[in-house]
């Protein structure tokens, strides 16, 4: 079969417009063209079809018709029996500063294949082949992406411009691609190449990046036995920003977007803060190469683009991950055993705060992530429960049981094994695979622990669960201001009610989402003071409140409440239960 050639171009930086060329040998009348409706990775139908401002065809050189059959189908019209090379040209608008879809000025251009490249309906499986085009005039970028380069004439040199191939359409779209005066660092692991490239202003310490992510990938790959990471180069690609954070994975790179704040730089001694959470997402992107890009739910395997795939796995394949992403750093000697366990507990808290956690299930959330997770509003903490967050409880508390009833023998790390062992070709994990897989890869049946955390609403006992490790677990007061039961912002110089949380004095007190407080008893509030002014109350006493909802002024009493117990604190014993040190050191050192 003759391959699918495009040309990709940006053709105007200033209009952020890429234009992309599609050929075809042989083309029929009524052949279709589609556009995805959604990124792997991203559970959200996006409609990638809107940012397509115009399309034109010709056929040998003579124009052809192209109706648009839908929201994101085109079909060619009627041409000559014998044609022999269509040609699709269209402009993609890409002004999307995300790991998800397209951005392009005179400062660099990114793109998905699932934003660019139409797919030819009844050829998805023929080769693919990309001229990706430098901007005219312009000097001095290169392209980072872990597309193959394509063989002989015109093919591109690693980091250049020129042509790319992939073997199908599916592998097309599963490399994204930065081009700009990116700042490169390489680093092998097992004696598979990896290169970072960074595109933005920052002064980060490429050589510390490198040491740090290579150990955190060479932890993950550990964790899946001898062999050398299942892709042949892996890429990432990072756009540095003011103020950002985000990851997309792809089967042999993935997309970061971060503040240059959270990256080392010269002479930094320990690392801070932001930086062990932006290590963790690169571990997390890291190990979504074996979980979600190669061992995936049956639900993806194939994948349907072009409308949602619903599966109720995504706290198996994200929480998972989450849960394995700061492991890997604890395990790579990357973050110490006290501060993994202050991320494990901040985890727990974000989670405990969520009145959401007691109406959804992490298996309804994953099978709501299209119409929930990815379009949350202000009721959101109210209704919905992190797959990411409480996913990764749910394997820690997988783990440690595992641990526990087999003297630490066994783990949730022979499941990953056995997992990609038995799904790591792509074949699909069944959505009642999991309580079976686990006993087939640890002789331990934790069918009802499973169901209670997944299917259920309770709390998991981590307090339970993890004193057999000898570490100490104590949930605490949020602080000592009383509790109002929302989440405030400000809006010019008022303060504005955000977000208001069931079940607590705010709803008591009939406030909602958008109401603008102007004065508590009698005095008025600008933005910033209202804390000041709750340090001078407690729980119980009653405050007088007026606020304009729309244009409406009215009055309203609320009664505060005690803080939540939702800090939960985690503590190293130092007299623990005879052999707890040596259970703990088999967890978070990968034994």
């Amino acid at each position: 079969m003759q391959p699918v050639r495009y040309t990709i171009t940006p053709a105007d930086p200033a209009a952020h417009l890429f234009e992309v060329t599609l050929e075809i040998d042989t083309p029929a009348s009524g052949q279709r063209f589609l556009l995805p409706a959604w990124i792997p990775g991203s559970y959200m139908v996006r409609e990638f079809a809107r940012n397509i401002v115009w399309l034109k065809g010709e056929c040998d050189g003579v124009a052809v018709k192209v109706d648009k059959a839908d929201k994101h189908t085109w079909v060619l019209g009627r041409v000559a029996a014998g044609a022999k090379v269509l040609r699709l040209t269209y402009a993609v608008y890409a002004w999307d500063l995300s790991v998800r879809c397209a951005h392009l000025d005179a400062t660099h251009g990114f793109f998905n294949g699932t934003q660019v490249f139409l797919r030819v309906e009844g050829r998805e499986q023929a080769p693919h082949r990309v001229r990706i085009d430098a901007p005219v005039g312009v000097r001095g970028w290169s392209v980072a992406t872990s597309l193959p380069e394509a063989a002989g004439r015109g093919g591109a040199k690693r980091k250049g411009f020129g042509w790319y191939e992939a073997p199908d359409y599916d592998a097309l779209i599963d490399h994204p691609v930065e081009m700009g005066a990116l700042s490169w660092v390489s680093f092998e692991v097992r004696g598979v190449s990896h290169d970072f490239a960074i595109n933005g202003r920052h002064d980060c310490d490429l050589a510390r990046l490198a040491a740090d992510v290579a150990r955190a990938c060479e932890a993950q790959c550990a964790l899946f036995g001898d062999a050398p990471p299942p892709f042949e180069r892996y890429v990432f690609m990072l756009t540095v920003v003011g103020d950002g954070y985000g990851g997309l994975e792809h089967r042999d790179s993935t997309a970061l977007l971060a503040s240059r704040n959270d990256l080392p730089f010269p002479g930094m001694k320990d690392a801070t803060e932001a930086y062990r959470g932006f290590l963790g997402l690169c571990s997390h992107e890291y190990f979504h190469a074996w979980n979600v890009k190669r061992i995936k739910p049956a639900a993806f395997a194939p994948y349907d683009l072009q409308q949602e795939n619903y599966t109720r796995l995504l706290w198996l394949f994200e929480g998972f991950t989450s849960y394995y992403d700061d492991l890997a750093l604890v395990r790579a000697g990357l973050v110490s055993h006290d501060e993994y366990l202050a991320l494990v507990a901040k985890t727990a808290g974000a989670v405990a705060r969520g009145a959401g956690r007691a109406v959804q299930s992490v298996a309804e959330s994953s099978f709501d992530a299209w119409i929930k997770y990815y379009r949350q509003d202000e009721n959101a903490p109210n209704a919905i429960v992190s797959y990411y967050a409480k996913g990764s409880l749910v394997a820690l508390a997988l783990d440690l049981t595992l641990r526990a009833k087999s003297a630490g023998r066994k783990s949730l790390d022979d499941v990953m094994r056995l997992l990609w062992a038995r799904h790591g070709a792509g074949d699909g994990v069944a959505e009642d695979a999991m309580p079976g897989i686990i006993r087939e890869a640890t002789g331990i049946d934790v069918t009802r622990l499973l169901r209670s955390a997944t299917e259920g609403v309770e709390d998991l006992p981590l307090e339970k669960l993890l004193k057999p490790f000898g570490v100490r677990a104590l949930w605490q007061a949020e602080g000592e201001v009383p509790y109002v039961g929302a989440k405030l912002a400000t809006e010019g110089e008022s303060v504005k009610f955000a977000q208001v949380f069931s079940g607590g004095p705010a709803h008591a007190a009939c406030i909602s989402a958008g109401d603008l407080l102007i004065a508590v008893d009698g005095l008025r509030v600008k933005a910033g003071g209202l804390e000041a002014r709750l340090t001078r109350h407690k729980a119980g006493d009653q405050l007088r409140l007026h606020l304009f909802r729309r244009d409406e002024l009215y009055e309203t009493s609320l009664t505060l409440a005690a803080p939540l117990t939702t800090t939960l604190k985690l503590s190293i014993e130092a007299k623990a239960a005879k052999g707890a040190a040596k259970l703990r050191q088999g967890w978070l050192g990968g034994n």
